[in-house]
């Protein structure tokens, strides 16, 4: 079973992936809503704000202990900015990633642009990426692998126990990050990698009301 940090962002989006690929998974707004699961995704939407609920819903500390007992975290965007251990000179949140993560790096709202890439060990073919005011990551340290690198930024790296992209794989039709952090927590999943959207384009994001910038 999969969590979805269920306090704002792209919840849904990651849900219905999840659902695609038949892997359990429950949303996660209590610190009881954690016991269980083997991996909690951390959505896009806006670290400052996802910080203060996390405080408001005192599961800072829940989602720490579930993580140090076994628990895999994958961050998105936001959510990837709440792992790092260094956040461009402010003071880190979970700092489980051995990372240094630079907030808006690639401009305004009007700046977010898709692009695809492949990404060895996730697929065997270009996935698409979508840059929402996106940080970047500037450098990892020794227990984090990078996963894909572009220009002079890492924009997806894992250690054992947590994955993070800087882009929104969950506004995409394409699977494959989701199927690659259920198999890092050791669940089963559905075969398929694309969703059965015959209307998903390229650029369906951009009409979404659902998900908030970074």
């Amino acid at each position: 079973m999969i969590g979805i940090l269920d306090l704002q962002g792209g919840v849904a989006e990651h849900r219905e992936h999840l659902e695609y690929l038949e892997v359990g998974c429950v949303s996660v707004k209590k610190a009881e809503h954690l016991k269980g699961i083997s991996g909690l995704i951390i959505p896009g939407g806006e670290s400052t704000c996802l910080s203060k609920l996390l405080e408001i819903f005192s599961l800072k500390e829940p989602i720490l202990a579930a993580h140090r007992n076994g628990m895999k975290i994958w961050g998105t965007c936001a959510g990837a900015i709440l792992l790092a251990t260094e956040i461009g000179g402010e003071s880190p949140y979970f700092s489980v990633m051995e990372m240094a993560v630079q907030r808006n790096s690639f401009g305004s709202q009007m700046d977010s642009f898709t692009t695809e890439a492949l990404v060895d060990g996730v697929d065997t073919e270009p996935i698409p990426l979508v840059f929402i005011r996106a940080p970047k990551i500037i450098r990892v340290g020794g227990n984090v692998r990078i996963l894909l690198k572009m220009g002079d930024y890492i924009a997806a790296a894992e250690s054992a126990d947590a994955l993070v992209t800087i882009f929104h794989p969950e506004l995409t039709n394409n699977s494959a990050f989701h199927r690659y952090f259920a198999a890092k927590c050791g669940e089963a999943f559905a075969k398929a990698k694309l969703l059965a959207d015959p209307g998903w384009r390229e650029t369906s994001w951009m009409g979404s009301g659902e998900q908030s910038p970074k």
